[in-house]
């Protein structure tokens, strides 16, 4: 009888554990979601009407040297971005290359 109850203790106790780490990675997913759809202001470059910006501390300024990112991709002055591995690309509006060297692009709007 006492193994029974500590078997139905254990049990309870790790179902609480397994339950928690589930909602830990809904909690983190719903942050990102709110992060985007807040439009939250993070460190990065980006083209906006032609011309490369910086975004610092939530200040938007224009970009007046090349800047290389932490994973190595460089971000020059015309909108074009070097990626560590040579690729070469063009950033379009409002397409934005966060300080780790992370690229979002504008999403398409479909008419």
């Amino acid at each position: 009888m006492k193994k029974l109850m500590i078997l139905a203790i254990a049990f309870t106790l790790s179902a609480g554990a397994f339950a928690q780490e589930k909602m830990d990675k809904k909690m983190d997913k719903m942050d990102k979601k709110m992060d985007h759809k807040m439009g939250m202001k993070k460190d990065c470059v980006m083209m906006k009407d032609g011309k490369m910006m910086m975004m610092k501390d939530g200040k938007m300024m224009p970009m007046d040297n090349d800047m290389t990112m932490t994973n190595g991709t460089v971000c020059m002055k015309d909108g074009t971005c070097k990626m560590k591995n040579g690729k070469t690309m063009m950033m379009k509006e409002g397409d934005k290359c966060y300080m780790d060297g992370k690229m979002q692009m504008k999403k398409m709007k479909h008419s």
